[in-house]
């Protein structure tokens, strides 16, 4: 049984060709895609999007999600014009050859509460499901700060609510910790029948500062021997958020993309568990 390690590569660089060697050199042959050339992968052309086809393919790596922004808009804003960007992210994830797309569920207002907005929520996701079921694709649902899922409760009641095959959890202790949650206690219990992708970040409480998965308040170690024993062979993707933290990036550089892939796999080998 092994586990696959994937990785968010525009924190390693802009350029394709660099966070292509940088995982190379760290042994890792799949990328989370959300950017190249300072550029979300919703917004690359037609031809922007060949090259890295090509390029992948031909340095056999492949991509195991589509870091979309798609639910990173406030639950006011347009939801129409935020559909065809949708239509656009199954294009590509065909194009790139993979069944996922990570989205997220819409911001709230600042200073409203996120109850007001659940029905409108709801439909959105419901809609946003039911057209990822037509075409084969998995959505992947990432609790992200200030979003209607953004803790356990919430969470909980998009994927009750929600209930398809085409709509699952991508975990992410760090943000769970961002929100005053404590991932494996309070969050796990309750996703873990859902949580088909694990996203690698940590987080302490105090500051909300991101460090190397281990180092934080995340209980990673915990959440990743209660999916392994459960038999967990899925994807572990690499978020490191070492160097910066922004609204629909991050960024680290090579050097500490290589700190945080150290720090995923010690924690493996403690647990006694291979990776790919």
């Amino acid at each position: 049984m092994m586990v696959t390690l994937t990785a968010f590569a525009d924190e390693i660089s802009s350029d394709l060709t660099e966070q292509l060697d940088v995982l190379e050199s760290t042994g890792i042959q799949h990328l989370e895609f959300r950017g190249v050339w300072n550029k979300n992968v919703l917004d690359l052309t037609d031809i922007e999007l060949e090259k890295v086809r090509e390029t992948i393919r031909a340095r056999e790596f492949q991509v195991s999600a589509i870091g979309s922004p798609i639910g990173k808009i406030l639950i006011t804003d347009d939801f129409e014009t935020h559909l065809t960007k949708f239509e656009h992210a199954i294009r590509v994830a065909s194009h790139l050859d993979t069944k996922y797309i990570r989205i997220f569920s819409f911001f709230i207002p600042k200073g409203q509460k996120a109850e007001e907005y659940r029905n409108e929520v709801m439909n959105r996701l419901q809609e946003l499901t039911h057209r990822a079921s037509l075409s084969g694709i998995t959505l992947l649902h990432e609790n992200e700060k200030d979003i209607y899922g953004d803790i356990t409760e919430r969470c909980l009641d998009i994927f009750k609510t929600c209930s398809s095959p085409n709509l699952r959890c991508a975990f992410d202790p760090a943000n769970f910790v961002q929100c005053g949650v404590k991932p494996f206690t309070q969050a796990f219990p309750f996703l873990e029948p859902y949580c088909d992708y694990i996203h690698i970040k940590d987080a302490l409480f105090e500051g909300n500062r991101v460090v190397p998965v281990g180092q934080g308040d995340g209980e990673v170690k915990e959440v990743l021997r209660a999916m392994l024993e459960k038999g967990y062979e899925g994807f572990l993707s690499i978020e490191p958020h070492l160097a910066q933290s922004r609204t629909f990036e991050g960024f680290s550089g090579p050097e500490l993309f290589r700190v945080a892939t150290d720090a995923l796999k010690d924690l493996l080998s403690e647990l006694g568990q291979s990776w790919k």
